[in-house]
């Protein structure tokens, strides 16, 4: 009897269930009218949204130094590195002659040899003047060089003896200053002559980084040694669309097949003329480098040449409330729908802010944890109520063997006549 019983009560519960459910939706303005069925929705989450920007790129050295040498003025001797050699800033690079250095030799000869003639004309002149000097107490008319009494600026004839000599030895002293002044002249020219002597074998160019020799021009053609730098860094080129959200500083994350770490950086330039020549039948790209950061000294060293998946992080926002973009609806101005403790789904116009990887995030709108719907296959009214489909992965059998006689028919109860 227990059995035919409880198939009875089932049964009886469904006729009704059904029975009323009819009723509630032919209703005139039934609230059943305005119930939307809520099959997926989602809260309102504290996230990091980033905007990015995805393009590839390939591992060059960060600069490159070319070095040259002026043929017409010089003679080659040799190369001192080959390709491929790793140097140090002061490294030699090669040897070399100059016709430049003979001529300035004997210039310098000429300039050194008119100098200490001016120097015996000085002393002569000096000599002179001590031996005019003795004469003018004991021989006031002695007969004077007219060298002397030229430059004397006095009348011999009517000055005294004192004022004479007052003049000789200001002459004198005048004189050798010169003469002390074309002594280190000399010394000079005879330092710069030494150098000279010391450089007339060869010349030697060295380098001024460190670096790799990259290439070398054996036919003597400029540039004749190009040294690369040992840093590496990472280059590519942006479209015009990317050039737009594009700024040097950017932070940069970059993957390779060549290395199991993910490279970071910055980006270091960015070029303002595109890479080619602007035209109507093509995109513009426009080249920029981004500086790759060191990871201390156990760091693989990158291969030159290396392809790379390169992410420009353009903006970032952390802890911001967030939603799925398809939440978002628009007319005139962007909302959502939130779905209330109540049971009803009301609107609510929003205020956006950052919007990537699917995210959105929410200036002003619903706050975080609040329960919203996501994009709904059927036209929603404003303030409507809301079902949504039983999880029955959540309806355990073990649960509803708990509930009491009288929980089951009140709970039964209520999902007939509840709203």
């Amino acid at each position: 009897m227990s059995g035919k019983w409880k198939i009875a009560a089932v049964s009886i519960a469904s006729i009704v269930l059904i029975t009323v459910n009819l009723y509630l939706i032919e209703k005139k303005e039934s609230k059943v009218e305005r119930t939307v069925f809520v099959e997926n929705w989602t809260k309102v989450k504290k996230d990091t949204i980033t905007d990015t920007i995805q393009t590839n790129g390939v591992i060059k050295p960060v600069e490159e130094y070319d070095i040259y040498f002026d043929a017409k003025k010089n003679d080659f001797k040799k190369f001192l590195v080959k390709e491929g050699d790793a140097i140090t800033a002061g490294s030699s690079l090669f040897e070399y002659t100059t016709t430049e250095l003979d001529a300035l030799k004997a210039n310098l000869e000429a300039e050194k040899t008119a100098a200490e003639g001016e120097i015996a004309g000085i002393e002569e002149y000096i000599g002179k003047l001590r031996s005019y000097q003795g004469t003018v107490i004991s021989e006031p008319e002695a007969a004077i060089d007219e060298s002397v009494a030229k430059n004397l600026n006095i009348d011999i004839t009517t000055s005294s003896s004192d004022l004479i000599k007052s003049n000789i030895e200001q002459e004198m002293y005048k004189q050798e200053l010169e003469k002390n002044r074309l002594d280190e002249k000399v010394k000079m020219l005879d330092a710069k002559l030494s150098s000279i002597e010391e450089q007339s074998s060869a010349i030697v160019t060295t380098s001024e980084a460190d670096g790799v020799v990259k290439n070398i021009n054996k036919n003597l053609n400029n540039p004749i040694i190009s040294i690369v730098s040992t840093n590496m860094a990472i280059e590519g080129d942006f479209s015009e669309e990317e050039m737009k959200k594009a700024e040097v500083g950017m932070t940069i994350k970059a993957s390779s097949s060549d290395s199991k770490k993910t490279l970071k950086g910055k980006i270091g330039r960015i070029h303002s003329y595109p890479a080619e020549e602007p035209s109507l039948k093509k995109n513009n790209r426009f080249p920029f480098q981004a500086l790759i950061e060191p990871e201390g000294e156990e760091t693989e060293p990158l291969l030159v040449g290396s392809k790379v998946n390169l992410t420009v992080i353009t903006n970032e926002k952390a802890g911001v409330p967030s939603i799925p973009i398809e939440a978002v609806q628009y007319q005139k101005h962007p909302y959502i729908y939130k779905l209330t403790n109540k049971g009803h789904v009301d609107k609510h116009y929003i205020t956006k802010g950052l919007k990537a990887e699917g995210k959105q995030e929410i200036i002003k709108g619903p706050s975080v944890g609040e329960v919203i719907l996501l994009k709904s296959n059927a036209a929603v009214k404003n303030h409507s109520y809301f079902i949504t489909p039983i999880q029955f992965e959540k309806v355990k059998a073990g649960t509803y063997k708990k509930f009491t006689s009288r929980e089951k028919v009140r709970y039964l109860l209520l999902g007939i006549l509840e709203k």
